[in-house]
């Protein structure tokens, strides 16, 4: 609930007065004492979803500029009129209109949501470091614990609210620091990783794409596209509902914060496919949080004050979600690329796994035991190509299996397929033969 205090002139008090009394709301009147034109304040409380259409009548006798409105939160009302008015507004109309907060009040939270920039540039540079340092230990903590810092949901809010409300200052301050943030943090990822490889922080030759939380963000695929849109949605839903956005901040970080890190990660080891891989699932992952964000508002029912702002709202809301979804389609042709690759090489190790017990089985010595297939790939994005498959056996002291890697390779194939084949060109990916190398293990008697 919301208490609503609105400060007006002498010849206008009585309009308003009449307003309130026609839709039953209990209001404090208090004379005012300056010199100036302004005479009263009128103090009253109301349900969240009735301060929007309320205001907008008091708005058709009292324009804004004759006048000042103030909304603050409520937490107790005890009235039996405030009851039956609450009931009327929350349990009745269109469900759209009971869950929200007024158009003015988004407005100002989501003004309040995008902090100064020397704040925002601070707090995106330390979220970015200690996300980075999170990935270079593999600490999935550290990595969530960035998350909390990292203010990043407040410019994709000012961007959606902007768009609708036809306020274009609002929606251009949210863009740059959308942009600003994204630069800021892959910078300094990049710098923060270049110093922690001149301190020998990590050990010289470390294989960064064998730590698991990057590599799990080296291929995205089209999952992580759930997680941007839920993001969205849940962060504007939640401010619109006047609900905290904290938990909802963390979301959106988790779909941003990393994978910058990686970024950074990429480019300070000298691996512009790694660094491009994760920069592809950041712009797709801002572009869904965006679209997300911008049709909850519109759906939602907010629009400007006036018929001429809100044809033009309307208007660059259908333009900006267009041009979102374009971005993101293009963007996501490369998610589906890794989801595709993931599918290929996940149905390669399925077929390795049950042909390779077999050839082992049909080895010369019925004491060989398969402990272990691994398969290594030549590429950590898209299109991998198996590189190396190795097998690792166990047999008896003083007995070595003869030419098993051979049986190995006469039983198995050894190749990844391409599903996709072009008439007249054939398989659109080219497969290569992967090496067998036997591992053996000697097994205690």
């Amino acid at each position: 609930m919301r208490l609503v205090q609105v400060l007006v002139s002498e010849e206008k008090q009585g309009a308003i007065v009449d307003i309130l009394d026609e839709e039953n709301i209990d209001f404090v009147l208090t004379e005012e004492a300056s010199d100036r034109d302004l005479s009263s304040v009128i103090s009253f409380p109301l349900p969240t979803p009735a301060v929007e259409p309320i205001l907008s009548q008091l708005r058709e006798v009292q324009t804004e500029e004759d006048s000042y409105v103030i909304v603050t939160e409520a937490e107790t009302v005890v009235s039996r009129q405030f009851d039956e008015l609450e009931s009327r507004y929350e349990r009745g109309g269109d469900p759209r209109d009971t869950t929200r907060i007024a158009r003015e009040e988004l407005f100002e939270r989501a003004e309040d949501m995008s902090p100064a920039h020397r704040t925002f540039l601070l707090l995106t540079t330390i979220s970015s470091i200690v996300a980075t340092t999170g990935l270079l230990l593999d600490s999935a903590a550290v990595v969530v614990g960035s998350m909390v810092i990292a203010p990043l949901l407040g410019p994709a809010i000012g961007t959606g609210v902007g768009t609708v409300l036809d306020n274009e200052n609002l929606f251009r301050e949210g863009v740059k620091q959308q942009a600003i943030g994204l630069v800021a943090a892959v910078a300094a990822a990049t710098l923060f990783t270049l110093f922690v490889q001149a301190t020998n922080l990590v050990p010289p030759g470390t294989d960064v794409l064998a730590i698991s939380e990057i590599s799990s963000r080296v291929s995205p695929d089209l999952l992580t596209l759930v997680i941007a849109i839920g993001a969205g949605i849940a962060g504007a839903w939640s401010l619109t509902a006047g609900s905290s956005e904290v938990l909802v901040g963390v979301m959106v970080a988790a779909a941003l914060v990393p994978p910058l890190g990686v970024v950074g990660i990429g480019i300070a080891y000298g691996m512009p496919i790694v660094a491009l891989s994760a920069s592809v699932s950041v712009l797709v992952n801002v572009c869904a949080i965006n679209i997300a964000g911008l049709g909850v508002f519109w759906y939602k029912g907010y629009r400007p004050t006036t018929w001429d702002k809100e044809n033009r709202a309307s208007r660059e809301t259908r333009r900006r979600i267009l041009v979102f979804i374009l971005l993101t389609l293009v963007l996501s042709g490369f998610l589906g690329l890794v989801s595709y690759d993931a599918y290929r090489t996940s149905q390669f190790e399925q077929d390795l796994r049950s042909d390779i017990p077999a050839a082992v089985d049909a080895s010369t010595s019925e004491d060989v035991e398969l402990i272990d297939i691994e398969v290594q790939y030549d590429d950590p994005v898209p299109f991998q190509q198996p590189q190396r498959i190795v097998v690792t056996v166990s047999v008896p002291p003083g007995e070595e299996p003869l030419f098993l890697a051979d049986t190995i390779k006469q039983r198995t194939d050894t190749r990844i397929r391409s599903s996709f084949h072009v008439p007249g060109f054939g398989p659109i990916l080219e497969s290569t033969q992967a090496e067998i190398n036997v591992r053996y293990v000697l097994r205690e008697t």
